[in-house]
């Protein structure tokens, strides 16, 4: 009786193991660390989706999310070695080849940047234009991170530069919204569902969109690429079936997001992703949905915009040799779309 019992369990863990999907079998790190700077943000949505939708479950992956206060934090965690990945800016990317660190992106996450700047209702009558920001009390998501380049991308265009204002690092979610309600800044360079909450609160007004085509295209003439997911060129290089796991789960995130309703995602996420209000949260959403990515690819024209915005932010990048093919890699982009046609 007992042989027969171990062999039954001999049996039932064989199956087991069959069951298992075959790339668990395969990748070289199944257990990852994942960065992300504001993880609640509809910025970064495709994460939240492949995490509650055990999509990187089922590419054989065992993904711990790290949440940073802010995308640089997300970045000097992957320079240091604390995560393996990171789903974060793609003007990262080229920054980082600038300073000798070869950082690649394997698949677009969002085509536009769905960054608002936002004038506290006490405001409007002084802050009219992107010009008036001047000697005001500005928040952003964290310092370094893309909220603050969208912004002094803004007042480079308007004759002005980021000393010019007060940089105030505000976080991603709930704290995002007391600061400005509680009057301890002038405007903000923020994210949805922030954006829609004080919207919502009648606690801001807005200056600038680029949650829509046109919006974008008004603010850099071209669309522009957003959220990636980045990794360090020696990792994809010692482990490229675990890249490829990574790249399929969130491409999948982006192809769930391609049909499903706001209320869907609402549905899917974590209750404190609402900020207390569902609806609220729900209207976040319809905002946002425009701005995934569609096809996972950055274009040449994206890739081109983005450089063209890191000139304006920063000179010193007039002069620098970026190479745009060694930020991107649309190697493994390509092998998801044929998995889930």
């Amino acid at each position: 009786m007992k042989r027969l019992f171990v062999t039954g369990l001999a049996a039932i863990a064989a199956l087991a193991a069959c069951a298992m999907p075959a790339v668990a079998q395969s990748v070289e790190k199944p257990q990852l660390q994942l960065g992300v700077g504001g993880k609640p943000l509809l910025y970064y949505l495709p994460l939240t989706i492949a995490e509650r939708k055990g999509f990187f479950r089922d590419e054989g992956l065992d993904v711990t999310i790290n949440d940073f206060g802010g995308g640089a934090k997300a970045l000097q965690a992957l320079i240091g070695g604390s995560v393996d990945a990171v789903t974060g800016a793609y003007e990262h990317t080229i920054r980082m080849q600038d300073k000798g660190q070869s950082i690649v992106a394997t698949l677009e996450l969002g085509r536009f940047p769905g960054i608002v700047i936002g004038v506290a209702k006490s405001q409007v009558g002084k802050i009219k234009t992107v010009a008036d920001l001047k000697g005001m009390k500005v928040g952003v998501t964290a310092p370094g991170s893309s909220t603050q380049l969208t912004l002094a991308y803004l007042l480079a265009k308007s004759g002005l530069s980021v000393d010019d204002v007060s940089v105030v690092g505000v976080g991603g979610g709930a704290s995002a919204v007391a600061a400005m309600e509680n009057g301890a800044i002038d405007a903000i360079s923020h994210l949805d569902p922030v954006i829609s909450k004080l919207e919502a609160d009648g606690a801001m007004s807005i200056l600038v969109d680029t949650r829509t085509e046109d919006g974008t295209k008004a603010v850099f003439g071209a669309t522009n690429p957003a959220a990636v997911l980045y990794l360090k060129s020696e990792f994809v290089q010692a482990n490229p079936k675990t890249t490829q796991a990574l790249t399929n789960a969130l491409y999948r995130a982006l192809k769930w997001l391609s049909t499903a309703s706001p209320e869907d995602v609402a549905n899917t996420v974590p209750e404190d992703y609402w900020l207390g209000d569902k609806p609220l949260y729900i209207r976040a959403v319809k905002a946002s949905l425009a701005t995934y990515s569609r096809t996972g690819v950055i274009s040449d024209e994206g890739q081109k915009s983005m450089l063209d915005f890191l000139q304006v932010v920063e000179p010193a990048f007039k002069n620098a040799k970026i190479d745009l093919k060694k930020t991107f890699d649309a190697t493994y982009v390509k092998v998801s779309v044929e998995k889930f046609k």
